[in-house]
């Protein structure tokens, strides 16, 4: 679109300043001819008596004969004036000495083409006429006697057709420039209408709320949808599969874990592993049953999963009389999985309410490139040893009495997984841990 106004914005102006110019230089010429036909008009009728130049009463072109018609003839001799038409009585022309005029005197047997001004018979000065200079040489018994002749003619005509050719062309241009911007505008619209569909389509796509590619497209376009029907469904068929080989190894755990629990020599501390192992199958089983239908591309209320979060952890913490706040935009979405979503915002979640004295704020905020997640605490917060170690699997906060010290772990691999980023620091409005997500829109 902006390629194709550039050409027609440069590319037009360009060929109406070319083709005024071939027009001005058109009438330039035309001219030139008109007045060398005039000059051998008269130097048809000039004859030369005892050195001196002697022309008829009047001339076969009537303008020279009518007082101002804006015809002209003289003749110059040495630059001064030895005769003129009956058409320029009353007239002078602008002399830079009183004894020269201010007309110019080519070299014999050429001709010049100028511009001069000089006060009509109305006294109007700085009126713009042509002037066509040719110098011829007479021979006579004497010597030879050098003339030139002078064709003066009113330019307003030329001008006003030069103006006219110039309003028209540019009228003309202007239009054409338009019809083509509009023409271009249509053309576009209709040529670009199925790539604005198949956008729409992505958007729809990458918000969940289709899981593929619908319309019919151009030929051009039809193939690239097909492709991409086609990785939307290996994508989730994969992820089907690996959801499965997950639950399919938790169920085959299970049975042999369910055998070892089953004896009776085992000490305390090994049946206290193998009910943790237990509850991790469990919970692992239970993730990709819920995660099973899910897929990269399919948006995820962060309202929705955050509200659940909140309910359910003011249930479990609701004899420590925390306030858990929740700050975000309307109608945010996360490019991700529901369940990896809840897993890290729940642990952040639960670890600060397990910090906090009594009051825990999550605030969801989106900038044109990154989504953030921020959970601050008003808890006792984490020293630089703890920030540096908390993430370790197998290692907690002393602050937190609960857990197997794997959350924050799990936490770190998921943010990970998204390329997102994840950092810990101290909330300067609550006085505890404050730990933020940032993933890339």
């Amino acid at each position: 679109m902006l390629s194709g106004l550039l050409l027609i914005v440069v590319l037009l102006p360009l060929i109406g300043v070319t083709v005024n110019s071939a027009f001005q230089h058109q009438i330039t010429q035309s001219i030139n001819q008109q007045l060398r036909a005039y000059v051998y008009s008269v130097l048809a009728v000039a004859e030369v008596k005892d050195d001196s130049v002697v022309m008829p009463n009047y001339l076969l072109e009537n303008q020279f004969n009518v007082i101002g018609s804006g015809l002209y003839a003289l003749i110059t001799t040495d630059n001064q004036m030895v005769w003129q038409s009956e058409s320029f009585f009353g007239l002078s022309l602008p002399t830079p000495a009183k004894t020269e005029l201010a007309l110019p005197t080519p070299p014999m047997g050429e001709g010049k083409l100028t511009q001069v001004s000089f006060d009509d018979l109305a006294g109007n000065g700085d009126n713009n006429h042509v002037v066509y200079s040719f110098s011829v040489s007479f021979e006579t018994p004497n010597a030879p006697l050098p003339i030139t002749v002078h064709i003066i003619k009113d330019d307003a005509d030329y001008q006003k057709q030069i103006s006219e050719f110039s309003a028209t062309l540019w009228t003309w241009l202007i239009i054409l420039m338009l019809v083509l911007v509009l023409i271009q505008a249509i053309w576009l619209f209709w040529t670009l209408k199925p790539l604005n569909q198949f956008t729409r389509e992505l958007a729809l796509v990458d918000q969940g709320q289709q899981t593929r590619l619908n319309s019919n497209y151009p030929a051009e376009l039809n193939a690239v949808a097909k492709q991409l029907n086609v990785l939307l469904s290996t994508e989730q068929q994969q992820r089907q599969r690996y959801r499965n080989a997950l639950a399919d190894l938790a169920h085959s755990l299970k049975t042999p874990l369910a055998v070892l629990q089953s004896q009776s020599d085992l000490s305390e501390d090994s049946k206290e592993q193998a009910s943790n192992i237990n509850n991790i199958i469990s919970y692992q089983l239970n993730k990709a049953k819920m995660s099973a239908n899910t897929a990269w591309h399919l948006g995820v209320s962060i309202d929705e999963v955050a509200g659940k979060l909140i309910r359910t952890l003011s249930k479990i913490h609701q004899h420590s009389s925390l306030d858990i706040d929740y700050q975000s935009q309307a109608g945010l979405i996360f490019k991700g999985d529901e369940t990896d979503l809840s897993e890290m915002l729940g642990n952040l979640l639960d670890n600060a309410c397990k910090a906090a004295k009594s009051q825990v704020c999550l605030s969801v905020t989106q900038s044109e490139s990154c989504l953030f997640f921020i959970i601050e605490d008003d808890g006792k917060g984490l020293t630089e040893q703890q920030k540096e170690t908390i993430f370790e699997r197998g290692m907690r906060a002393d602050t937190y009495h609960q857990g197997h010290g794997i959350g924050l772990a799990i936490v770190k691999d998921l943010v990970t997984s998204y390329e997102g980023t994840l950092t810990v620091n101290e909330s300067a409005e609550y006085g505890g841990a404050k730990f933020m997500l940032s993933f890339a829109r």
